[in-house]
């Protein structure tokens, strides 16, 4: 298992020297101030595999650009609107330029509108740590008394709408702000943000796409664009959804087994693949992690390894990002059977046989708590949890043998 680590460029408060001395052996990034929709160009992709290749001093970092996250897909595409056709030739010819690059792994999200969403970004544990959490009371008054959707009450049983409008009532304006800023906080490391009013526009053009349509239009997606990568040989990862649940009335089409099981075979391609997020995917009580690494691990190209604590029993709840090893997934189960898959790729002779993975998220410890970087990309928190899955892996191999 390949040990990479998320970097959002030249900007990040966790720089390369840091990301060198935390031990990881690869970068996961993307060139976040190229607009959605736009290619991205031979001398972009050169510049930023430059800036990760050196260290403060100049001197050689060692760390290769490994995983490209994201190579955003644009709503145009996903409604099939406005310039869909010509932002689909765009990635195409991004995707050229990357393999070109030799860049293998592109991870990408097919989420309509809002990436990941919280509603509190700096959640303040017992022992002082803070972390993301997702409160659902919080995001129903969010939803109905400050987006002011229309609908949003019939998303809501009558005790949450009731708990929502108390919520709502003692706020103050400070967190009604806060809130707001929160849920539409928008894509991590990108310049692009949303108002109420970009959220509102854009739900309005969504009011036509349920679930059912949106299945289509990224299935017409990868029709496109996964033969260009197998022929490319780069390997397409599909992020799932975050929360993997429906929000503000949009459809959620990657959140269990059984959408990824589509996945797969709707371009039944080896290019066509996963990217397994073990947080994500968690946040569900009905997806069962180490059981998708097993039965889905010849479609898994990329690994984001975190943990999430839930605190409610429904598909849809409460949730805190949790210690690596804190959370509700069985991060050892689900590492072994990612070992597992990994020897009976070098088994079968496959080139791809290492999976690359990245301590995905961190709670703020220590330092972090002042350096105050991207929210849920600490420097010691995630260090604290790449040490942790690396004494998985290392217990799990002892002798040369996965367990």
């Amino acid at each position: 298992m390949r040990q990479t680590w998320r970097w959002f460029g030249p900007n990040d408060l966790v720089s390369i020297d840091d990301v060198r001395q935390a031990g990881a052996e690869g970068i996961v990034s993307a060139l976040h101030h190229v607009p959605t929709g736009a290619v991205w160009t031979p001398e972009e992709i050169a510049r930023r595999k430059s800036e990760i290749g050196r260290m403060a001093d100049g001197s050689d970092s060692t760390l290769t650009w490994d995983v490209v996250e994201s190579l955003p897909v644009s709503e145009d595409i996903k409604k099939q609107s406005g310039a869909w056709r010509d932002h689909i030739a765009a990635y195409k010819t991004s995707l050229a330029n990357l393999a070109d690059a030799g860049i293998e792994v592109v991870c990408y999200n097919f989420m309509p509108v809002l990436d990941w969403t919280r509603t509190d970004l700096a959640y303040r544990l017992p022992n002082g740590a803070t972390c993301m959490r997702f409160d659902l009371v919080d995001f129903a008054a969010f939803d109905m008394h400050i987006l002011e959707r229309p609908g949003a009450e019939a998303d809501f049983d009558e005790p949450l709408r009731d708990a929502a409008a108390e919520r709502f009532a003692s706020m103050t304006e400070a967190r009604k702000e806060e809130l707001a800023r929160n849920v539409v906080f928008g894509l991590p490391g990108s310049a692009e943000t949303f108002s109420l009013e970009d959220v509102r526009r854009h739900l309005a053009e969504y009011a036509a796409v349920d679930a059912d349509r949106l299945r289509r239009h990224m299935a017409d997606f990868l029709e496109q664009v996964a033969p260009v990568a197998q022929d490319l040989g780069l390997r397409l990862c599909c992020h799932p959804d975050d929360p993997p649940v429906p929000l503000l009335g949009l459809p959620r089409i990657m959140s269990t087994e059984a959408d990824y099981r589509w996945l797969v075979e709707a371009v039944d391609l080896p290019a066509n693949g996963i990217t397994l997020c073990s947080g994500s995917l968690g946040a569900r009580p009905d997806n069962d992690l180490p059981g998708m690494m097993q039965r889905l691990g010849d479609r898994v190209h990329f690994l984001h390894l975190r943990n999430v604590k839930r605190e409610t029993s429904g598909i849809r709840g409460d949730f805190h990002e949790a210690e690596h090893l804190g959370g509700d997934t069985d991060m050892v189960a689900l590492i072994k059977a990612a070992l597992a898959e990994e020897a009976r790729r070098r088994d079968a002779g496959r080139a791809d046989w290492s999976i690359p993975f990245r301590p995905d998220h961190g709670q703020d410890i220590l330092d972090d708590q002042k350096r105050k970087a991207q929210p849920g990309y600490p420097a010691i928190g995630r260090l604290k949890g790449l040490a942790e899955l690396r004494g998985i892996i290392a217990a799990a191999t002892h002798r040369g043998e996965a367990a």
